[in-house]
């Protein structure tokens, strides 16, 4: 694997740049650097945009900005109404003030196939391209020319150091045009097309430090998204396991609705800022963070019936509803396992613009719009 945090693989080359363009292949794959780009994360509810900059081995926060989106304009991890999640976009890019031409987004994992296969060492890119091409159209089920193809190097293989292993993934081409189409609505080239679960990869690098993450450690990233829970279990600081779960705080937003009589919009905002009468607390919230318990335990039984491992040394609680006050002690309480409310700007500085405590309630919804912002340093 290349140094530097998460996976490299991008979906869309705006250049045009590419040899192989019937399939989405990037030629050029790791020479380009990258530079002047954010991070915008497409989310079930909002576009969060996110500009970091460097000196040396720090990160500073230069700009962020998180814009609802209406409901439905994106379902099921993907992009339903382009014009109203590209106008968001357009404000998210004027609110935040960035001068920056070129973004990073990612699409849901769910929407991506990944297969590690094994070549042979040291082919040249173009030969290696040219081989996988052909590779993989025994592990794609859709007809290469339908979706986007990228790949990248492991390193050697352990069964045979003269071969490699290569991660390739591809995306259905209609769900990375919606995602392109909204970045380019406000102007922007959409540089890099990642997938969410290497975003929080590479922002989990960023993190790790803070909960004694790092070698030999397996850490569960559970993002309590709106309508999905995604969760990335990371060992050696690398994704071992990806898996969503239809699970969200749409769901607590709708009881606030049913219950009080407000609108959706009134009940996420009431939500948020509180307000709510007195019984909230006992009759809706404290029932929703136990339903987060139980899908937290479900989500680790999963993991343990499918993989190697029999348990975890920490959750790592991320998302909208990682802001609940308390959440992380009842669930360490209920799931046995030291919990910790996912930030990746604790170590950074923040520009005189960002307004620390908004940004700390707004840090565990972050993760994938972190993980794409540092593309800018690959």
């Amino acid at each position: 694997m290349l140094p530097g945090p998460g996976l490299n693989i991008e979906f869309y080359c705006r250049s045009g740049a590419d040899a192989t363009a019937k399939t989405g292949v990037r030629v050029g794959l790791f020479s380009s650097k990258k530079s002047d780009l954010v991070g915008i994360d497409i989310s079930a509810s909002a576009v969060k945009l996110l500009e970091l900059s460097k000196s040396g081995d720090h990160y500073r926060v230069e700009r962020y900005t998180v814009e609802p989106l209406p409901q439905n304009a994106v379902v099921e991890n993907a992009i339903a109404d382009v014009e109203q999640v590209g106008r968001a976009v357009d404000r998210a890019l004027k609110r935040s003030g960035s001068k920056c031409r070129h973004a990073a987004v990612a699409v849901s994992s769910s929407h991506v196939i990944t297969k590690t296969i094994t070549m042979p060492g040291g082919m040249k890119e173009q030969e290696l391209e040219s081989q996988i091409e052909m590779e993989a159209d025994h592990y794609i089920p859709y007809p290469l020319e339908e979706v986007n193809l990228d790949f990248e190097v492991l390193g050697p293989s352990e069964a045979n150091p003269n071969d490699d292993e290569v991660l390739i993934a591809a995306c259905r081409k209609e769900i990375v045009d919606d995602y392109v189409a909204v970045i380019e609505r406000p102007g922007l080239d959409a540089t890099v097309v990642d997938v969410d679960a290497f975003a929080v990869e590479a922002a989990y690098a960023i993190v790790a430090d803070a909960i004694g993450g790092g070698m030999d450690k397996t850490v569960a990233v559970l993002d309590f998204g709106a309508t999905t829970t995604h969760m990335n279990v990371m060992h050696n600081n690398r994704s071992v396991y990806t898996r969503d779960h239809a699970f969200g705080g749409k769901q607590l937003t709708e009881e606030i609705q049913r219950r009080y009589g407000l609108s959706y919009e009134e009940a996420g905002l009431a939500k948020k800022v509180g307000g709510l009468p007195d019984n909230y607390q006992s009759d809706i919230l404290q029932p929703f963070i136990e339903a987060m318990c139980q899908e937290t335990t479900r989500a680790l039984q999963f993991f343990y019936s499918s993989s190697p491992f029999n348990s975890v040394d920490h959750v790592m609680l991320a998302g909208g509803c990682a802001q609940i006050a308390g959440v992380e002690e009842t669930i360490a309480n209920r799931v046995g396992v030291a919990t910790a409310i996912a930030n990746p700007f604790a170590s950074m500085s923040l520009a005189s613009r960002i307004k620390p405590k908004m940004l700390t309630g707004d840090a565990p919804s972050l993760m994938v719009a972190c993980g794409l912002a540092l593309r800018s340093f690959d």
